[in-house]
């Protein structure tokens, strides 16, 4: 059985590295048109388009910063104007920083939660008109927003009110036809670990292997597959829910 996406018209924020990418590039292979989003140009970007082209389909990568509202409004005009209705919508844009709470300055606490919760909020306000019947919506979130993680307190916060936030429009879009969920990974291995340390990187590896039931870190193409199965007809009678992607942790 294979997940046709087809002809889908979708909108992924983020997509140029780590798992936006991997969602990205699953979907073009898997016949969907996408528009992707990033926030500075750099090799990353350049890569992406290329495979991009190499996939077929309509493609187009825009630089946007979700943490900016009104660059999210313009988000939503380029999947108007280039594509002219929505078939789904990945929110995968995302930020995080290590403070202690007690040192945690307004500022920061303003930046994680406007790019990781209220770009969201806003991303589906205004693409609402280009959502119909059959529509999907995947927030992507963290399974660590349901265990809690020290100096995390106001990146756990945000993914912990982007699940409040799909629960509730689950509810207020269902009638409509327009599904929304969670996608929550565990500790996924992107091409973050290709940039650390060596040794770092095996600590990490040892460490999630010893703490999952799967005993390894997940791949990206692990947490693409419940990705476009939620975008996909397959999923068709399933909202509201939170699917932890995580290796059993």
């Amino acid at each position: 059985m294979e997940l046709a996406l087809q002809g889908k018209k979708l909108l992924i924020t983020g997509g140029t590295r780590g798992i936006g990418r991997g969602i990205v590039l699953a979907a073009a292979r898997a016949g969907a048109d996408v528009l992707t989003c990033h926030r500075q140009d750099g090799e990353a970007v350049d890569s992406l388009a290329e495979e991009l082209k190499r996939a077929g389909g309509e493609h187009h990568v825009v630089r946007c910063d979700v943490g900016e509202i009104s660059e999210v409004d313009r988000l939503a005009g380029e999947a108007r104007d280039r594509f002219g209705r929505l078939d789904g919508v990945v929110n995968n844009a995302g930020v995080i920083s290590h403070i202690p709470f007690a040192e945690l300055p307004a500022e920061e606490w303003s930046r994680i939660i406007d790019t990781n919760l209220t770009a969201s909020y806003r991303i589906i306000q205004q693409t609402l008109p280009l959502l119909g019947a059959g529509a999907s919506v995947v927030n992507i979130g963290s399974r660590g927003a349901a265990a809690g993680i020290p100096l995390r307190a106001h990146y756990t916060a945000a993914k912990s009110a982007l699940t409040g936030l799909t629960r509730s429009l689950a509810k207020e879009l269902g009638p409509r036809g327009i599904r929304i969920n969670v996608v929550a990974p565990g500790v996924i291995e992107t091409e973050a670990f290709d940039a650390m340390p060596a040794e770092r990187a095996a600590g990490l590896r040892d460490t999630y292997a010893r703490k999952t039931a799967l005993a390894r870190l997940g791949t990206v193409d692990e947490l693409a597959g419940p990705v476009l199965f939620l975008l996909s007809d397959f999923s068709g009678y399933i909202t509201g829910e939170t699917l932890n992607v995580d290796g059993g942790i």
